[in-house]
């Protein structure tokens, strides 16, 4: 919750800065309206396609042992609706897919008990080498845009400020055994299981950068797990963003 706060403060202060400069490139970054109506977007470049590389997390996960470094990797394909009054201001929506993959440390997670999905952190019985739960989802992100230039959407500042609504297409657990209860190892294991998952989930997302780069942050407002049957948790995640076309 904490970086998207942060992503939210730099687009306020990206904003103040685009109003406030006067010249960037030799182009006035504060348009007047009849600038605005000559603007030629035959063009514009969109940034259709957005490519997110990050770091993903939990919150409420002090009784377990997650790693410091959990990879999250996004794709989408937006399509951009200008606003006719000002086509600094866009609204952006499209299809996608969004993968999140957690690793524990001397933790077995059981993501098929009976009472639902429970972590037990032992070094003993089970070691591994590697051992991730990895979930992913199909989305469809709606995101409110501002550019600087707007007839050209690879250069300039810009940011964004939207929502993601997406639905559970896989979880499982991945794991690489060095050697478990039966004194065997070396060997890998995938357990698949989606009964304990909220099926669907509801994201705010921020995003803000100059050119074809840009960061992001994401919070998960639903609860990852269903009520009651694992802990009350709720992703975030931050990284790099590459948009184009």
């Amino acid at each position: 919750m904490k970086s998207l706060l942060g992503i939210f403060l730099c687009l306020i202060s990206l904003n103040s800065f685009a109003q406030d400069s006067t010249k960037t490139e030799g182009k006035k970054l504060s348009l007047t309206k009849e600038e605005l109506k000559k603007l030629d977007l035959s063009k514009r470049t969109s940034d259709h396609l957005m490519i997110q590389f990050g770091t993903a997390d939990w919150t409420n996960k002090e009784t377990i042992n997650v790693r410091g470094f959990n990879k999250s990797f996004n794709a989408y394909f937006l399509f951009d609706f200008p606003f006719k009054s000002d086509p600094r201001l866009s609204v952006a929506i499209g299809p996608g897919v969004g993968t999140d993959n957690i690793y524990f440390k001397n933790t077995i997670v059981d993501i098929k008990g009976r009472t639902g999905v429970t972590f037990k952190e032992d070094s003993i019985t089970i070691r591994y080498k590697k051992n991730k739960m990895v979930t992913s989802y199909l989305e469809a992100p709606l995101e409110l845009r501002y550019s600087t230039k707007p007839d050209n959407m690879n250069s300039g500042w810009k940011f964004g400020l939207g929502i993601k609504v997406g639905t559970l297409l896989d979880s499982k657990m991945k794991s690489k055994i060095d050697l478990d209860a039966n004194q065997v190892g070396g060997y890998f294991q995938k357990i698949k299981d989606k009964k304990y998952f909220n099926s669907s989930r509801f994201v705010l997302t921020g995003r803000v950068g100059y050119g074809n780069m840009s960061i992001f942050g994401t919070y998960t407002v639903t609860d990852f797990f269903k009520q009651g049957y694992g802990p009350a948790v709720h992703p975030y995640s931050f990284g790099l963003c590459l948009s184009g076309l």
